[in-house]
């Protein structure tokens, strides 16, 4: 009998980590033969990529216009593979602008699709949650709200938490996080993690660096600086953008070391602020879209919080300075704050982990993938029993 083949699809670095080991989950469940897109993540867990992701990650409206002939020809490639191989069904990984319209492209052709990890359209533009209804045979949702929110429109619906529950820790003390890459034990230390996109980094890096130059100027002695360097991206280029002197730790495949050996991470908004959030690091969430996104896209909103932090907790736990807000003097005042030792910052930081306790526990237990992939293999029971 040959194994069921199957469509995964991700489009960014933080879906080509859920898709990762939600693969393997299945393969540990069934036989199956999984292609679609992704990355490094999922190519390692075995599944046969038709186009890398790289090809199709960008925010913001006026940057997808630059990169639509990638686009284009990723998804008929995808839609050709489909075509070809006939999967019962397609799991679609977040990242709405494309999968919505991949799922109107497979539906049609008999194909199942099912939403893993469900896009925020309870934030902005949320009618396009009819979109999910019309061309999904279900959603598994990461967030407790999320459910209401897409049961209400019609969707076939099911809460399986937040798959970073029980999967975010740090291996090594601050100790041996120090020793490792050469830090001074008994100075603080500001980790970055500056975006896993390439207009995220344009738009972060410049002002990230002024700011952070501002701190080492408001504090005495500096703080050392940490880069964790997302995957797909290139360090020794971002390397070039900071002074010499600051001398400034890059670090790949070691990001949540790297966050639980911080006193503070400054955090572009995303699914890095969920794992700051579950090693209880203080944090400061920054943001910023080309001005023409930002202005198209502001009355498309629909939350007063912009940071998954804030919006899970439904109040604001950390500071968020987004868009015009996200300035060199802005973080580096917050950073000083939060730095500084005084009885106010200590309050400060005493408050926020006790926030970041509470979104914990809102998260879900852990396990959210094998139930999603448990959900999947129910999902595909007609089609196993027609395969056999």
């Amino acid at each position: 009998m040959p194994p069921i083949p199957l469509l995964l699809s991700a489009g960014e670095a933080s879906g080509d980590m859920y898709a990762a080991r939600l693969a393997t989950a299945l393969k540990q469940r069934l036989d199956v033969a999984i292609f679609g897109m992704g990355g490094p993540q999922m190519r390692a867990a075995g599944v046969e990529m038709i186009t890398d992701y790289s090809e199709v990650s960008v925010v913001g409206i006026t940057e997808v216009l630059k990169r639509l002939p990638s686009l284009i020809r990723a998804m008929r490639h995808l839609v050709q593979e489909a075509e070809r191989r006939k999967p019962p069904l397609a799991i679609l990984t977040d990242f709405p602008g494309f999968h919505l319209r991949l799922a109107r492209k497979l539906r049609p052709k008999g194909i199942r699709n099912v939403y893993y990890i469900c896009p925020q359209f309870w934030a902005w533009r949320p009618w396009r949650v009819n979109l999910v209804r019309r061309r999904f045979a279900e959603a598994l949702c990461i967030f407790h709200f999320e459910e209401k929110f897409y049961a209400d429109a019609g969707v076939p619906v099911k809460f399986i938490g937040h798959p970073l529950v029980g999967n975010v820790q740090a291996t090594l003390t601050r100790e041996l996080f120090s020793k490792k890459y050469g830090l001074q034990e008994g100075q603080q230390i500001v980790t970055l993690l500056p975006g896993s996109r390439r207009g995220e980094i344009a738009h972060h890096l410049p002002v990230l660096v002024q700011a952070l130059g501002e701190i080492r100027r408001r504090l005495t002695p500096p703080p050392q600086i940490v880069v964790a360097v997302a995957p797909g991206l290139d360090a020794t280029r971002l390397e070039t953008k900071f002074p010499a002197d600051w001398h400034v730790r890059w670090i790949t495949n070691d990001t949540y070391n790297a966050l639980a050996a911080a006193d503070l991470a400054i955090v572009s908004s995303g699914t890095a602020t969920v794992e700051t959030a579950l090693l209880e690091k203080p944090m400061i969430v920054v943001y910023r879209l080309s001005p023409l996104t930002a202005r198209l896209a502001r009355p498309l909103v629909k939350t007063k919080y912009f940071s998954m932090v804030n919006l899970i907790a439904g109040h604001a736990v950390v500071p968020e300075l987004i868009q015009d807000d996200f300035t060199p003097q802005r973080v580096a005042s917050e950073a000083k704050s939060l730095l500084s030792g005084s009885e106010e910052g200590n309050s400060r930081v005493a408050e926020m982990k006790h926030g970041l306790q509470e979104v914990q526990k809102l998260l879900g237990p852990p396990g959210a993938v094998e139930r999603a992939a448990d959900e999947i293999v129910r999902l595909l029971q007609p089609a196993k029993s027609n395969a056999g």
